[in-house]
């Protein structure tokens, strides 16, 4: 087809797995609890009150805006934002990389940078990371930098798939890049991890800081993202974003949880609890690999990995295979229960 780019012909559509029937939905990253019925109560009845169907959102989203910001510690001026990070994602490569260079980024790693930058027609520079700690090839990452025209780094901290926070030396030399190139660091598991780098982005006008409510705030299904930047940065992504590119009903429901914070994030200690019970016993198998993590998943290596992730399925557990290994998102104590006795199972018979 020539009135289409002959390298997008080349691409598949990101496509996610539907199951019906009962099972362990353990593979997309999702807290495994829905809001509260009174919220979702609440919400409804906010929506009667207030939603008129026919109207167009508040393009401007000052209300969320300003809740956000109070959260993340900044400025309004410093926030924007998104239907799910994966549109400031592309914001962000929009206004740094097109026509201008490429992206670097460092495997395994969250794949829509790749994927997106791609839809964008953005080269995309990969170098590796250690094979025990999943630190970033620093060296090799200069020596691109030196070699090519990258435009913009993504980092996520702490890493999807590998669970790994950022840690001193990689934070220092995404402090040493030079301002024309963009840094974006992903804090989409930032509520598990309880630590953060917006405290360190003053003196470093060139870093982008995306952040999601699909996660911990039991969001997913709204798809609301945010981005922390300077405002100079910031007016060149609501300079991008679409009209109304949140629906009203998002908009409230990231007003509300937000509201309700402390309700609502009550759930992550409880999730951490449970990722360590699931660390400390699939760690007594010798046939796995498994890393601590600081986000809401674990991630291991197996030699069995595709075998392992069918038997799972089979038994009513889906897990993830990505990045070379296995992502188990933590779910409900019993949810977890029936994971450990599932992979003993498939290991001691």
């Amino acid at each position: 087809m020539d009135c289409i780019r002959s390298d997008l012909l080349q691409l598949a559509p990101y496509s996610a797995e539907h199951y019906e029937g009962v099972v362990d939905k353990l593979d997309a990253n999702e807290v495994p609890l829905d809001l509260p019925l009174a919220l979702k109560e609440e919400l409804a009845q906010a929506l009667t009150a207030r939603l008129a169907a026919n109207r167009y959102p508040d393009g401007s989203y000052d209300r969320l805006r300003q809740a956000v910001s109070e959260y993340a510690g900044v400025s309004k001026e410093c926030i924007s934002l998104g239907n799910g990070s994966d549109e400031l994602i592309r914001s962000v490569l929009i206004a740094s990389c097109v026509g201008r260079g490429g992206i670097l980024i460092a495997t395994p790693t969250f794949s829509m940078y790749g994927i997106l930058a791609q839809t964008l027609g953005i080269p995309v520079y990969s170098v590796g990371r250690g094979e025990r700690d999943f630190t970033i090839d620093i060296a090799a990452a200069q020596e691109t930098i030196k070699r090519e025209n990258i435009r913009a780094v993504f980092v996520v901290h702490p890493n999807s798939p590998t669970g790994n926070l950022l840690r001193a030396t990689e934070i220092e030399w995404l402090q040493s890049l030079p301002v024309d190139i963009l840094v974006v660091i992903d804090e989409a598991y930032y509520e598990f991890a309880g630590h953060s780098l917006v405290g360190e982005m003053q003196g470093y006008p060139n870093w982008v800081i995306l952040r999601t409510f699909s996660k911990a705030w039991r969001l997913a299904a709204f798809r609301l993202g945010y981005a922390i930047a300077c405002p100079q940065v910031i007016r060149v992504l609501e300079t991008i974003r679409l009209p109304y590119n949140l629906s009203t009903f998002t908009a409230m429901g990231g007003e509300l949880v937000l509201q309700y914070r402390q309700e609502i994030l009550s759930l992550v200690e409880a999730i951490k609890q449970e990722r360590e019970k699931l660390y400390q016993a699939l760690k007594q198998l010798p046939q796995l690999q498994v890393w601590p993590s600081a986000a809401n998943f674990l991630y291991l290596q197996t030699a069995d990995d595709r075998n392992l992730q069918q038997y799972l399925a089979r038994a009513g557990t889906l897990i993830r295979h990505t990045g070379g290994g296995l992502r188990i998102t933590i779910g409900t104590p019993p949810q977890n229960q029936r994971t450990i006795d599932r992979i003993y199972s498939f290991y001691k018979g």
